[in-house]
């Protein structure tokens, strides 16, 4: 009796921690379902194919840079600079439309070239110089912080502004660059971006290393895997998609707004980790990225729904992050 009971203790156990984070989310689906119904349409404002689409979008660049993040986690490291990134890149490619005219591919490669620099320094400090990945991140984090803010001098980057030197700045934004930030679009870049990285971790033998050298960089170096090489690689990808991020942010905005893309640092860090433990997987993976971003998605436009004040959500949406922390580490730890 008492090996039956041990059986089906196991095997709920191992539902919970390989589908508890989509269980979730349904559960999220039906909770707010209910708690946003409107008695007068005798409907949900909730469950609704426009909002919907509104949660698909207002994740979509979350998802994006959580992909970056992806990557570096694939090889057991921390890239904390997304976010930093992305607002540099948010910046950049402002000014590239508004202060200098330049054409909207020119632009795009520019800004993703420019931004690989973050990556630069990255894998100088973590592979060259040894310092561990979450702190040497940091410090580039607060470097390109200061960059963007450098470059702006401060302020907002919009069209028809007065530019540093007191000139008029009379450069506008493509109406084609604009269409990437509204629907399909910005969802299109977004499911692509994650079938690239699906692709690329699981079905390529450089995504295959670079969860070698996550699990085992002794090992992975025995068997002849340059654990530096793949490294590089994955903070320099880790960066092209945080700048990837904040090109679609400044599409979808119109404008550079100081720090915005910073703000996308959290939700990209509990979208990634809350991938861990989709389908109990046990590590970054794409599929679970994009499914932890749209958890984070659906607790933020259900809270605001519900009208929670903005300040009380960071509360459950760190909840929710330690729940699928200890889920992932829980499984680990079997």
């Amino acid at each position: 009796m008492g090996t039956a009971q041990a059986k089906k203790k196991f095997v709920l156990t191992d539902f919970v921690t390989k589908w508890g984070t989509v269980l979730t989310i349904f559960i999220l689906l039906i909770f707010f379902t209910f708690a946003n119904w409107n008695n007068d349409t005798n409907s949900s404002m909730f469950l609704t194919s426009s909002n919907i689409i509104a949660v698909l979008r207002s994740v979509s660049i979350t998802a994006i840079i959580a992909i970056g993040l992806t990557f570096s986690l694939a090889v057991n490291g921390m890239d904390l600079a997304v976010g930093a990134c992305a607002n540099f890149a948010d910046t950049f490619i402002m000014t590239m439309f508004v202060w200098y005219g330049m054409s909207m591919g020119l632009s795009i490669i520019a800004t993703i070239v420019v931004c690989l620099t973050v990556a630069l320094i990255n894998s100088i400090l973590i592979v060259k110089l040894k310092i561990p990945d979450m702190v040497a991140a940091l410090a580039v984090m607060f470097m390109f912080q200061g960059v963007s803010l450098t470059y702006s001098n401060g302020g907002a980057i919009t069209e028809r502004m007065t530019r540093p030197d007191g000139s008029p700045a009379e450069g506008l934004l493509p109406a084609a660059f604009r269409s990437l930030g509204s629907q399909p679009w910005i969802i299109i870049i977004m499911l692509v971006v994650v079938a690239f990285a699906h692709f690329f971790l699981n079905y390529t033998k450089h995504g295959r290393y670079m969860y070698s050298v996550g699990g085992n960089p002794t090992a992975a170096q025995l068997s002849g895997i340059s654990v530096a090489k793949y490294k590089v690689l994955a903070y320099f990808l880790s960066s092209a998609f945080a700048a990837l991020g904040g090109i679609c942010l400044a599409a979808r905005v119109g404008t550079a707004q100081v720090s915005a893309g910073d703000a996308y640092l959290m939700p990209a860090v509990a979208a990634a980790y809350i991938g861990f433990s989709v389908m109990g997987a046990g590590k970054a993976n794409a599929i679970g990225t994009l499914i932890g971003a749209v958890m984070v998605g659906l607790l933020e436009n259900g809270l605001i729904m519900m009208a929670v004040p903005y300040y009380a959500m960071n509360i459950v949406k760190g909840a929710v992050l330690a729940i699928a922390l200890a889920m992932t580490y829980y499984t680990k730890k079997k």
